[in-house]
């Protein structure tokens, strides 16, 4: 995020990432158009590009400023205070659903970001990925027991399979244009977690 975009109110700020999440959301890198997310948030175009290096750079701030809000939505004490793996990847999993089923543009924009292959920001993106799950792992996963896996099983590959099932979910509802239902996606993880528990707990711990 560049220094003069930070310097800005907070208002101000917030009004160029809603617009900016906003045409992200509905257009793929290459067609959203900064006229658009000017216009949008009340600035011009060489004003936009005044707190921003380019469209690129533009784009991962707004890839931060959704990062943000999903994990400042996600995280709080009760995270902290859960030791089993499978109990606290589906605590934080149905807080991250309700924010996105709450927010259409940052679901829209997530799966976009998610499926940028070939894309100019792409292999920025597949860095950021990968460091952010690395990092909420680090995190998150501190407490848990790690005691009831297998001698075989790496707890992180499972935590990174599960994150692309539900990664992987939402991007086919969107695809087939289907609003995000809660219930359904529950009882959707209910089953992958039992599927997986089965596979990396020893069978004391089942």
């Amino acid at each position: 995020m560049s220094e003069r975009f930070q310097d800005l109110p907070e208002e101000k700020q917030l009004s160029i990432l809603r617009a900016a999440t906003e045409v992200f959301a509905k257009y793929e890198y290459k067609k959203a158009s900064t006229d658009l997310i000017a216009s949008k948030a009340g600035v011009s175009k060489g004003l936009l590009f005044y707190y921003f290096h380019n469209k690129k750079d533009l784009y991962l701030t707004v890839y931060e400023y959704v990062k943000q809000i999903i994990t400042e939505g996600v995280a709080d004490s009760r995270l902290l205070e859960i030791t089993d793996f499978f109990e606290l990847i589906t605590y934080a999993t149905m807080k991250k659903i309700r924010i996105l089923a709450e927010n259409p543009y940052i679901v829209e924009f997530s799966v976009r970001s998610f499926y940028s292959d070939k894309e100019e920001i792409s292999g920025d993106l597949k860095a950021k990925s990968k460091e952010g799950i690395e990092q909420n792992y680090r995190q998150y996963f501190t407490n848990i027991d790690f005691n009831k896996f297998k001698e075989t099983i790496n707890p992180f590959e499972i935590f990174k399979m599960m994150v692309w099932l539900v990664d992987g979910y939402i991007h086919e509802r969107q695809m087939s244009n289907e609003p995000l239902c809660l219930d359904a996606i529950d009882k959707a993880f209910a089953r992958w977690t039992e599927m997986f528990k089965q596979l990396a707990y020893k069978e004391e711990f089942l």
